[in-house]
């Protein structure tokens, strides 16, 4: 087993610590010593993009990532038309938070729908126009495969495989995947699918998160701290390292429970988590 990674490589969710204003995540991440975080579209709105963004650059925070764009497999033009104008403003918050990599999640099928093929062109589609406009603001789009379970209403590219096909169609400076353990740790050929998104630079964001059963009512709020659950996080990171990547170890957990406690001590726990586990 190889050693623990750096604590430089962590990067925390702005969504493990929700109970956190902005601010309280800059000041308790100075104080832990973790000095990059991923952050979400809908809290940097409220606060203010440039002002999110100020204030990440005078607390010495990189931002890793931002989550989330995507929602591409409308069918409907003008519903369409609104999720391409969602995506162009999501690449320019990204651009403005000095973020390299806005994350997609792809969409579920259309009200009605059972294609599952025809909404993964569509995505295709929508990547076409939207490539372009990130690598011009220099921000990279990563497919984040999602589980199965959340094929038919959130995002209906389930495996790493489903992801590179997809952006193997675009260059790897436009479109890459996320790696999200919580998401494809039951997946045997994730593996080699790993390796294939290593040898084309398309490892653009690796994410941790456990799997902890039985899952809550919505499924949604059911990542686990880690070590909690069943991911062998140590041979993930592993693989992605052995595919070329050297980048952040983002840890993004939606979990009510951790949402009721101290943010501090949340805070402290994944470090240590993320030292033993990572």
């Amino acid at each position: 087993m190889s050693a623990a990674p750096p604590l430089s490589r962590l990067s925390v969710n702005q969504e493990t610590i929700k109970q956190w204003s902005l601010p309280e995540l800059a000041e308790g991440c100075a104080k832990e010593g973790v000095t990059s975080v991923g952050l979400w579209r809908a809290p940097v709105q409220a606060y203010g993009v440039e002002r999110a963004a100020r204030l990440m650059r005078e607390s010495g925070l990189a931002v890793t990532s931002l989550c989330r764009g995507g929602f591409l497999t409308d069918t409907a033009g003008a519903a369409r038309a609104r999720a391409l104008d969602d995506n162009r403003a999501a690449i320019d918050e990204a651009a403005a938070l000095g973020a390299d990599t806005l994350v997609l999640v792809s969409g579920g099928l259309p009200p009605g729908s059972k294609d599952l093929a025809g909404a993964r062109e569509r995505i295709a589609d929508g990547l076409a126009l939207l490539g372009p406009y990130a690598e011009e603001r220099g921000v990279r789009l990563a497919i984040e495969p999602l589980h199965p379970m959340f094929a038919s209403d959130r995002c209906v590219v389930s495996t790493l495989g489903q992801a590179l096909d997809l952006a193997e169609r675009f260059p790897a400076r436009q479109v890459g995947v996320v790696v999200d353990t919580y998401h494809v740790w039951w997946d045997d050929q994730a593996p080699a699918q790993i390796a294939r998104a290593g040898a084309g630079g398309r490892l653009h964001a690796f994410q941790l998160a456990d799997w902890i059963t039985p899952l809550p009512a919505g499924v949604l709020l059911g990542r686990g701290q880690l070590g909690d659950g069943c991911v062998d996080f140590r041979a993930f990171r592993d693989l992605v390292d052995a595919a070329g990547y050297d980048g952040p170890i983002e840890v993004e957990i939606f979990n009510e429970a951790l949402w009721e406690r101290d943010g501090a001590e949340v805070l402290r726990e994944t470090a240590e988590r993320f030292r033993t586990h990572a």
